[in-house]
């Protein structure tokens, strides 16, 4: 994940302000304002006179925040900086942080070499996108290729401990967990966003599955149901790919009768296990959420495929059948 600082120089109170309400890493600000910015917030304030700026201007610029980093310093390069230079800086180090002047600016910083630079330091001039920008590199996760997978049978599989999902955020129609039996075949399971004449909607919940199921997490890792907890990031998938994250607030596992769902997806077949409820939907390949008691064989519903092999949540390159 990206870290998104502010730089409050020259002092404005309402822009600090903007800033912590919008979840900045940290604050940069002179040091006669630190003490009176630490008594707003527990996030770090540094003071701007201690920070290690790098104007590029020439090679020996390049080759001074190189050495820097070398030395375990947190080198932050003025704004003006160009892709070329950076690029050669990053690739001797990761731990590169950039002004950015705006929006664009902050994007065009995330995205070099692909993995973009670790830090982002926002200017004042760019305060009113600051909770885009804050919103853009701490969450999003980049996309996801979702394929269709048809549903070829849904199945009674009597009482087993299924696993909510509750999260501190709201999420939206199409948006929830990518959930399966196995790493190489999850399905998107939507939160529950939609009204029933039962049950009142639950946004911040997904109802994802039993408690072995694997769950796709940030970072190409996996994990069980069962090992998700209060204050654990987890990854949510929108129906047209997007990603961002989402906090736990809580898990509730309990008792219930499942379903078990069986479908193929481009020769390769894929299951799982849901409670057997209404308020628990898959998504249609057209981004509409669908209950599982209305799922039928040849319904189309979104997925994604990968290769098998995992070891404690982490991608390996072995022989597995699942």
């Amino acid at each position: 994940m990206k870290k998104v600082l502010f730089s409050g120089v020259p002092f404005d109170k309402t822009e600090i302000t903007l800033a912590l309400e919008s979840g900045v890493d940290a604050v940069i600000v002179e040091r006669e304002h630190v003490a009176s910015v630490q008594a707003l917030s527990k996030i770090p304030v540094l003071a701007a006179e201690d920070q290690p700026y790098v104007l590029l201007a020439s090679k020996a610029d390049e080759e001074e925040a190189v050495r820097l980093l070398g030395q375990g310093k947190d080198v932050i390069l003025r704004e003006g900086w160009e892709i070329i230079p950076v690029e050669n800086i990053l690739a001797q180090s990761d731990r590169l942080a950039v002004e950015a002047a705006d929006l664009d600016r902050a994007r065009l910083a995330a995205g070099i070499l692909e993995r973009g630079v670790e830090t982002v330091v926002v200017l004042p001039t760019a305060a009113e996108d600051l909770k885009i920008i804050v919103r853009e590199l701490k969450l999003s996760q980049g996309t996801m290729e979702l394929e269709t997978a048809t549903i070829t049978a849904v199945t009674s599989a009597g009482l087993g401990h299924r696993v909510c999902v509750d999260t501190m955020s709201l999420l939206k129609s199409g948006q929830g967990m990518l959930v399966g039996n196995s790493s190489a075949f999850t399905f998107l399971i939507n939160a529950e966003t939609e009204s029933n004449p039962y049950v009142a909607p639950r946004p911040f919940r997904i109802n994802a599955g039993a408690v072995h199921a694997y769950a796709a997490m940030p970072g190409d890792r996996t994990t069980y149901l069962d090992e998700l907890k209060t204050g654990t990031e987890v990854l949510i998938v929108g129906a047209d790919g997007s990603t961002t994250l989402a906090t736990v607030g809580r898990c509730k596992v309990e008792i219930r009768p499942m379903l078990l769902i069986e479908a193929e997806c481009n020769g390769k077949k894929g299951t799982l296990f849901l409670q057997n409820a209404e308020t628990i939907r898959m998504v249609r390949s057209d981004g509409r959420p669908v209950s599982v008691v209305d799922l039928k064989d040849g319904d189309k519903v979104l997925c994604r495929t990968d290769q098998a092999g995992r070891h404690f949540g982490m991608r390996i390159t072995e022989e597995i059948k699942e």
